[in-house]
Formats: C-alpha cells, structure tokens, sequence
C-alpha cells in the first residue's frame, strides 16, 4: 500500500494566504482562457477611452499576464498582490511602464493615484468579515485619483447558485483535484482535496467567497461615495440581468 504524506493547511479566515501561494492553484486554473480575458480588456478600454497616458493600478493581479497586457499598449501600470510567489514571477516582466508590489489590498497603496484601478476575474469578497471586504474596496477607491474610474469583475451569485456543479474531478499532471462546491452563509465554499501521485502527498484546501449581489455592491459602493456608472453582465458587455448573466462588471467613478 502506498503512503501518502497529508499536507496540513489553514483553511479558515487566511486560506487565500496558503492556496495562491500553492503550485496546486496554478495547476488547477491554468486554462483559463487567455483569448476571452484580452477580448474583455479590449472591449473594456474602447468603453472607457483611456488618454495614452493613463496611469492603471491592477489590484490582485496574480502573476501579471493582464497587467502585462495593458503595459504592451502603452499604458502606465502597476500590479499588486499578497502573493509574494505570484508577484516575484511578475516582477521578471517589468520594464518602464510595468511595475510589481507585494501588497495586501486590505491596506491603502498610493492614495489618489491612478485614473483607473481594476479588480478583474473575482479577485474580490475573499476576506471573513465585511470589515475586511469594505477595507478592500476602500483601498481600491483611495487609489484612484478625483474623477478616475474603477471596474470591479464579480461573479453573478444567482446565476452561479442556480447552476452550480457540487462536484467535479480533474486530474493534471498526474494531480488528482477532486473539488466539492456549496452555498453557505451566503458564501460560496470549494473544498478541493488533492492527491499528487508523483510526489506522493495529498492536500485540502478551502476557497470562500462571499454571494454578494448587486444590491450589495451598490450599498458597499455608496458608502464610499463611489458613483456607479455601468454594471455588465458578461466580458460582451451585454446589458446585467440577475438570472441569466454569469458576471456582475461594475463601473463606478470617483468624485
């Protein structure tokens, strides 16, 4: 019989801390469909007219590839991330107009900065209290510069609810990943248990996400004194409709 070294991880109010520092989350979502997030981006800035020397602040911005995208059109960008394995692999595409930071997006960066900040691909509502999440989004608000824009990327939490896969399995690389979904406490939990075959160890992991709603967002965005200006609900910018549009894209601008 073989033996299989169990990995002990912190699944409860830091688990983002543990799994987007995992090679095992860069397993899982590395198809994500690169096409489909460059069609977004090009739709979103022929929507929003950027001046070519637009100063962009890409929050949670993983190992870089959409700040990446934006730098290549000549844009000023920066990129922040707590993961510090994700940010150092970033770091190796800096040039003039690329720049990357560990940094936990619960605490200020560059007040009054940037003419656009972004939060692509749910990148938002990981923490355990609403404290934390309005902290978030208060950062993401301070950044911006009087008059500048902020696009927020969510998931639709009805659409996701009424069509979501309790369990799934896939294996990659000889990695098994058996994943588990439930809606609890108005958040959406994913339990992924792994069994890595090569290196003879397993894992567990817990990812949670709050269900916020559009209703949500628009009380959260109000008490910033963020204005909203456009809500999307698809990377074609089609118009939101709360039971068929899988995204929830908020535009919202800062007085």
């Amino acid at each position: 019989m073989e033996v299989y070294k169990e990995i002990e991880v912190e699944v409860q109010k830091q688990w983002f801390k543990d799994w987007f520092n995992s090679p095992y989350y860069h397993l899982l979502y590395n198809n994500r469909d690169s096409k489909e997030a460059a069609s977004f981006i090009d739709l979103l800035l022929a929507y929003l007219h950027p001046t070519a020397d637009a100063t962009m602040l890409d929050v949670a911005c993983g190992r870089g590839r959409h700040s990446k995208y934006l730098a290549d059109k000549g844009y000023t960008v920066t990129g922040i991330d707590l993961s510090i394995q994700s940010i150092n692999i970033a770091k190796k595409m800096e040039n003039e107009h690329l720049s990357f930071f560990q940094h936990d997006m619960r605490l200020p960066f560059r007040v009054n900065y940037f003419d656009f900040v972004f939060n692509f691909f749910t990148s938002f509502g990981y923490f355990d209290t609403q404290r934390e999440n309005e902290n978030a989004l208060r950062t993401l608000k301070n950044a911006l510069k009087p008059g500048g824009t902020l696009v927020l990327d969510y998931l639709n939490s009805s659409y996701v609810a009424a069509h979501l896969v309790t369990e799934e399995s896939k294996e990659k690389e000889n990695v098994l990943f058996d994943i588990q979904r439930e809606v609890t406490d108005h958040k959406f939990l994913k339990q992924i248990d792994i069994l890595d075959q090569s290196r003879k160890q397993r894992a567990c992991f817990t990812e949670s996400v709050n269900a916020y709603t559009r209703e949500d967002f628009e009380e959260m965005f109000a008490h910033q004194g963020l204005e909203i200006t456009q809500i999307f609900g698809d990377y074609q910018f089609n118009n939101y409709d709360e039971q068929a549009s899988p995204r929830l894209i908020i535009i919202a601008t800062k007085p």
